[in-house]
């Protein structure tokens, strides 16, 4: 996530995407992919870098698939290069440009390379690096990344009488501010492309997330509510938020106008484009939250270039030179993009207008970082959780391991730990979310390893004296280590997985959530290999129950618990301070989320 952010205040230094600098950036990642393909050593030789000369043999064609935002622009430069008879090795370069969805190809590209999942292109350009982490977390195929094509800051618009009545352009706020107003008041109707995919509204909502917790550490109260607010006002695509806006007389009031102090989470490329359609739709103005603007940042990566020919494999890296130099700069800015990687570049005064920003909206400034990998994660999660409910069987560590002090802690146990952890997750649940809640030893109830504390309910369901909610909390507060306890995993996790399968409900995401800590295992049930294998044997497509298996501490094997979870085609995780187990849970649910979506 590192590279989401805007340039500092503009400085008298170029740092274009044509600069020295940036021309030896690039040159570093030609040597890198390089080194992986066949005749590395004859580079410079070759006539990779030299950029002159007639076509000496046929072309040599690589296909790019890039996100639908900047799709046209690469276009253009492609036609160009073509028209240009630009060459690489002597052949003239044929860069094949096409437009497909960024969450799908994130997804196919984490498939593998299995059949039909085999990619059909060389490169791969998404708006944000947030669908480079989704396509490799888990294995897929190999990305090489080689650089940033563009910049495009996350911003709010609204159309003109809305962002009036905000105070625009006079009036700026923080990213919690901005959702303080939206949740706690009605003067902001929000809206945004669904955070599950779209860059925008994930990079969106991490910012909250961040922003948030500077005013209010360790709150995800205000993350939830916006998320819960924006799944009332969400499309598929940034392009279909963007239909939703009819036109606007400017005064807020006419047939079909925006409701007053409507507005979204978008791009500033987005609005430059819808600004400069002149097809009667209301121009929008730009909000730049004053905290740190996170970037749409088009990552350049070459698709598994141990599959790529020599010829392929630096045309493709030809093609990301020519990308730096003026004219294709030129080009990206026409289409409403800043340059990448030029942090000393002053930024385009009539990209910005044309966009909807003006000053004193902070566009050219950014002083706190954007939202962190951990921020953005975790607010996935959360919109995972409310857009499609939750129903999870919480199994718990109770062996007597879990006394064990917790480092740098003040003297709290590896249990007390867990409990405040399980606590503050609970508190970003809806009342539609259900959640049961086991704990497992050894020999807890007769010769069974488990014992259910709480059925799994709906947190909203009335029950004796409050709702479930109370009741699980009180049951969670009451947990305790079981003296001379042993760790009965193997059991446990079979009961709870068949358990959990058994009352599958369609349309929520399904899962196990087992945490332990792994010390004194008790070997008198199944073994591992047999648990593995009857996992593997109850796995139910038509119900998916992923495991999410937490290690707790450092006596816990993460291989060993990942393997466990893999098998019910779930994922395991470790912490090494259980505080951080409600941040893992989110990031869990994230993770095997969208892998289960109905």
């Amino acid at each position: 996530m590192g590279r989401h952010s805007l340039p500092h205040k503009p400085a008298r230094s170029t740092g274009r995407a044509g600069s020295p600098r940036h021309r030896r950036r690039i040159a570093i990642a030609v040597s890198l992919v390089l080194a992986v393909t066949a005749g590395a050593g004859i580079a410079v030789g070759s006539g990779l870098l030299s950029f002159t000369g007639p076509c000496e043999r046929a072309p040599v064609r690589v296909d790019l698939v890039a996100s639908p935002d900047i799709a046209p622009a690469l276009s253009a430069v492609a036609d160009r290069a073509r028209r240009d008879q630009v060459t690489s090795d002597g052949r003239c370069l044929d860069v094949r440009v096409e437009a497909r969805e960024n969450y799908k190809v994130a997804d196919m590209l984490a498939a593998g390379t299995t059949g039909s999942a085999v990619p059909d292109f060389q490169i791969w350009v998404p708006d944000s690096d947030v669908w480079v982490d989704r396509a490799t977390t888990a294995g897929g195929v190999p990305l090489t990344p080689a650089g940033n094509v563009a910049l495009s800051p996350v911003a709010v618009a609204a159309a003109p009488a809305s962002a009036q009545a905000l105070g625009w352009p006079r009036k700026t706020y923080t990213w919690a501010g901005l959702a303080a107003m939206a949740t706690e008041t009605d003067r902001l109707l929000l809206g945004a492309a669904d955070p599950a995919r779209s860059a925008t509204g994930l990079l969106a909502l991490g910012s909250i997330s961040e922003s948030s917790r500077q005013e209010a550490p360790k709150s995800d109260t205000r993350t939830a509510a916006t998320a819960k607010l924006l799944t009332r006002h969400v499309s598929d695509t940034d392009a279909e938020m963007l239909r939703t806006l009819a036109s606007d007389d400017g005064s807020g009031g006419g047939k079909g106008a925006p409701r007053p102090g409507e507005a979204m989470l978008l791009s500033e490329q987005a609005a430059y484009a819808h600004n400069s359609a002149d097809d009667g739709s209301a121009h929008l103005s730009l909000f730049y939250p004053t905290d740190g603007a996170p970037a749409l940042d088009y990552p350049y990566n070459l698709v598994d270039v141990t599959r790529l020919t020599t010829d392929q494999s630096r045309a493709a890296m030809r093609f990301m030179l020519l990308l730096s130099e003026k004219p294709s700069y030129r080009t990206l800015e026409r289409y409403g993009f800043r340059a990448a990687d030029a942090p000393d570049s002053p930024v385009p005064s009539a990209l910005v207008r044309t966009a909807g920003g003006r000053s004193p909206q902070p566009f050219a400034e950014s002083d706190i970082s954007p939202p962190s990998s951990e921020a953005v994660q975790q607010a996935l999660g959360l919109w995972t959780v409310t857009v499609q409910s939750a129903r999870l069987t919480t199994v718990v560590d109770a062996s007597a391991s879990m006394t064990a002090p917790v480092p740098g802690r003040k003297g709290q146990s590896r249990m007390e730990v867990t409990k405040a952890s399980l606590l503050e997750a609970l508190a970003t649940f809806t009342p539609e979310d259900e959640i049961g809640l086991w704990e497992f030893s050894t020999r807890l109830d007769g010769a069974k390893d488990y014992r259910k504390l709480t059925e799994t309910l709906p947190l909203g369901s009335p029950v004796k004296g409050g709702t479930h909610r109370g009741r699980l909390s009180a049951a969670v507060t009451a947990l305790k280590p079981i003296p001379d306890g042993d760790t009965g995993l193997y059991d446990t996790a079979l009961a709870a997985y068949k358990e959990a399968q058994a009352g599958y409900v369609q349309g929520k995401f399904n899962a196990v959530v087992l945490l332990t800590d792994g010390s004194n295992r008790d070997d008198d049930g199944i073994s591992r290999g047999e648990l593995i294998k009857r996992l593997k044997e109850l796995v139910d497509p038509g119900r998916p129950v992923p495991l999410i298996a937490i290690a707790v501490g450092p006596d816990a094997d993460r291989r060993e618990v990942d393997e466990i979870a893999r098998a019910a085609e779930g994922a395991g995780y470790e912490v090494s301070d259980p505080a951080d187990i409600r941040a893992v849970i989110l990031r869990a649910i994230m993770a095997v989320g969208h892998l289960h979506e109905s």
